[in-house]
Order: structure tokens, then C-alpha cells, then sequence
């Protein structure tokens, strides 16, 4: 049976791949974005099946816009999957040492306010609108290895993941008497356009080098694992982190 998934910074990357992940499955997908609508607008129609729409809005200054849009849109939410995030690249790099005071306070913030309480208050709006419908419900967020192994030169990345991860495994508790399950992923390295500059060269081998594989992972494969955590047979994984980083980093 067709369901509503609304999936978040899905113009372009990982997101754009979860998009194509459910869509393949012949579900309708609201492909949110904040300002890139020509990079949303492509991964819209590329997308098989109907139903699809765009939603467009900042997630810490429009959640509930944005949920409410969705939920009309697609006839009900059923899937929220929190990928919107402020990234670990060149430009938002921070490491301590070799950065500004001003820098270190703006990415500490932005991080923050889109990472953590963007997802947090998005998470809200779209559980009530589940609750209120009295339908089970999946929400995946996408958290990131980086939590547990920190980011010498991206922490606030690592901080605001590692958060999310938290909030994912205490909302797991108090929604599952509504039938809401929450799972989060926590992905290593992903080979996204953003970041396509990193693995050439030495700093590209120094990535691949990182998982016994030899490689970094493809968009696709996370986007795999996130359909499962919001299939309805996951829902006994509500709660969990699930580490997808190729043996890379293993934690006990």
C-alpha cells in the first residue's frame, strides 16, 4: 500500500536518494527543500510512480508550514525522514585551533538550530498529525558515526548528531504507545556531489582507506537502510542506531 513519506534536504544527495528508495517502492514522497529548487525540481521528476510533490521551507523557521504541507499534500504522512542538516564540508569546517571565534560561534549555532531543533520541532509537527490521524507511523533520522568517533574539525557536527540520536531513542519510548516508531541511521562517509572534491588525492584515499572495504559508501545503500527502519517489520528496531560506516568505525 502506497505511503506518504516526507523527506527532508531532499534536493540533491542523500536525500535525494532516500527519495528515489521509497518512491521505487511505490510510495509518494513530499521532497522538501529550503532554497536549491532547481536541484529539488530535478529529483522530483525523476522520481517513478505519482503523487510526488515539492515542499519547500526552512525547518527552524517553518516546521509546522512545512509538516502541515505535506500532511495535505500527501493525503497523510506516514514516513518523516530527518536528512536536512548542515554538513561537514570545506566552508563549514571549525576546528578549534584554526578558527575564528565568530566562525566557531555561527557554525556552532547554525548547527544547532538545523541539526538538532530543526529535526526536533519538524518531528513534533508531523507526530501530532500521525497521532491525531490514530495511524502507525515511522520517523528515521539521519545521525551519523561521527557521534560516537567525534569530528576534530566538524564538532558541532558530531555534538548535534549525536543529540539527535538521543532524542530519536527517548521520542522511541514515549511514541510507541501511539504506534509511532523512531529509529535513527548513523552512516560514515557518503559519496555525495557536496563532497566529490574530498575523495580525490591523497585526502581520498586516506577516506576509502578508513573501511576494510576500501571505499566509502554510495547514497544508495543508506538510502536502503533507512527504508527498512521505516518499513512496517522494523518496527521491533524503534529505538535503535543503526551504524552504517562499511566497518569503518565499530563501537561496543
Amino acid at each position: 500500500m502506497s505511503r506518504g513519506i516526507l523527506v527532508t534536504g531532499a534536493a540533491s544527495g542523500l536525500g535525494r536518494a532516500v527519495a528515489h528508495a521509497f518512491a521505487d517502492r511505490g510510495d509518494r514522497v513530499a521532497v522538501h527543500y529550503n532554497s536549491n529548487r532547481a536541484d529539488a525540481e530535478t529529483t522530483l521528476k525523476a522520481l517513478p510512480g505519482k503523487g510526488h510533490t515539492l515542499v519547500q521551507g526552512d525547518i527552524t523557521t517553518a516546521p509546522q508550514r512545512i509538516a502541515d504541507t505535506a500532511e495535505e499534500a500527501l493525503g497523510g504522512v506516514d514516513v518523516l525522514v530527518n536528512n536536512a542538516a548542515v554538513v561537514t564540508t570545506n566552508a563549514t569546517a571549525h576546528p578549534l585551533a584554526d578558527t575564528s571565534f565568530e566562525h566557531w560561534q555561527r557554525m556552532w549555532r547554525e548547527s544547532v538550530a538545523v541539526n538538532l531543533l530543526g529535526a526536533a520541532d519538524l518531528t513534533y509537527c508531523v507526530a501530532r498529525h500521525m497521532i491525531a490521524r490514530d495511524v502507525p507511523g515511522h520517523i528515521v533520522n539521519v545521525g551519523s558515526r561521527g557521534a560516537f568517533r567525534g569530528e576534530p574539525d566538524h564538532p558541532a557536527y558530531g555534538a548535534t548528531k549525536a543529540a539527535l540520536h538521543s532524542m530519536g531513542q527517548s521520542l522511541a519510548v514515549s511514541l510507541a504507545p501511539h504506534g509511532i516508531s523512531v529509529a535513527s541511521v548513523a552512516p560514515g562517509f557518503i559519496a555525495t556531489e557536496r563532497v566529490a572534491d574530498w575523495l580525490t588525492g591523497e585526502r581520498g584515499e586516506a577516506l576509502r582507506a578508513q573501511s576494510p572495504f576500501g571505499r566509502v559508501a554510495e547514497p544508495g545503500e543508506i538510502a536502503e537502510a533507512i527504508v527498512y527502519l521505516a518499513s512496517p517489520g522494523s518496527t521491533w528496531a524503534s529505538g535503535a542506531i543503526l551504524d552504517l560506516n562499511g566497518a569503518s568505525y565499530l563501537r561496543t
